[in-house]
């Protein structure tokens, strides 16, 4: 079981986490040239192989071991009527996962990912951000070492996320980090009407603007949920593991939002496995400098995206560690 090494939220600004292995990377990069194609041939795929192998620290990189963990929470901010769907779908879904009826369910089998669901307090939502912060600091910090205990060290972990009215707390944590218009964060989430829409802006809108004073991480814990520091915790204690670490869809990118406004080194070994059908996903991805692996309409959350795009990362290793050199395969390089 990890336990971060911090005391207050903000301690991860300065945490002490490693850094990727250059000289696995470079013994990557250089297989890669020695491989029977074109250089550069592969695109992203030699990308991806070098970056597992930057952060497994081995030139030949595995993914043996693939964790989903999938983070569940409620939100007061449903009082505000932001969602169309009551909150009790929350657990009604967190009981589908464990019956293995979700897509993510199937995506994991496929691609070979143990998945877990950890379902945070669901009976004892956050608070109403417009009123005052949707946790407090010790709440959010037990959220978060909750989803650090969940990570099991192995060579890959993917994230996602269940909870009614998410997709408000993910455009408040969006805006609050990035600035603009409320309304750029904000899309039809599960299905809202464009006056509801419109409506969750506003409501957004004053909630940033209630908190807006506050620390990176602060902002977590006025406008976030127990799932959305579950993720922020999770990736950290992947990072002291050098685990690789899949992110899912725009909620889930969002999560993350605080910990890189705090330090955008802290998500150095984060991949983002889709780009969400989200409006605000691509603005959020390009602040962060992070390309997503897949872009196929998808706004499902529960780490769908994640999930899938697990495929392309195997499909990335295969070739860099199956393919045979040009020696190997007696074929003249040039």
């Amino acid at each position: 079981m990890t336990m971060l090494p911090i005391h207050h939220i903000d301690d991860v600004a300065t945490l002490a986490l490693p850094a990727p292995d250059a000289s696995a990377a470079a013994a990557a990069r250089a297989r890669q040239a020695e491989l029977t194609k074109p250089p550069g041939s592969l695109g992203r795929l030699e990308e991806l192989a070098e970056f597992l192998a930057s952060w497994q620290g081995r030139a030949l990189p595995a993914l043996d071991a693939a964790q989903a963990l999938v983070f569940a929470g409620n939100h007061g901010i449903c009082a505000q009527g932001v969602n169309p769907f009551p909150q009790a779908v929350t657990a009604q879904m967190v009981a589908n996962f464990e019956r293995g009826g979700a897509a993510i369910n199937q995506l994991c089998r496929l691609n070979g990912a143990e998945l877990s669901v950890v379902a945070l307090d669901l009976n004892r939502p956050t608070q109403d951000f417009t009123a005052g912060p949707a946790m407090s600091e010790a709440e959010t910090l037990d959220a978060m070492q909750r989803g650090a205990a969940a990570v099991t060290p192995g060579d890959v972990l993917i994230l996602g996320e269940m909870g009614i009215g998410n997709s408000t707390i993910a455009a408040a944590l969006a805006h609050a980090a990035l600035g603009g218009d409320a309304q750029t964060w904000v899309g039809r989430g599960t299905g809202s009407n464009p006056e509801a829409v419109a409506h969750k802006a506003e409501v957004i809108s004053r909630g940033v603007s209630l908190h807006a004073a506050r620390t990176s991480m602060g902002k977590l814990a006025a406008l976030g949920g127990r799932e959305q520091a579950a993720i922020c915790g999770a990736v950290l204690a992947a990072r002291l593991h050098r685990v690789p670490v899949l992110l899912d869809g725009f909620i889930c990118t969002a999560s993350v939002a605080p910990l890189w406004s705090a330090n955008p080194g802290l998500l150095d070994h984060c991949l983002i496995g889709h780009a969400s059908a989200e409006p605000g996903h691509r603005g959020l991805c390009e602040a962060m400098g992070k390309r997503p692996i897949l872009d196929l309409g998808m706004a499902l959350g529960e780490g769908s995206g994640a999930a899938l795009a697990l495929g392309v990362l195997r499909g990335a290793l295969a070739c860099h560690s199956g393919m045979a050199t040009f020696a190997e395969a007696g074929v003249s390089a040039g």
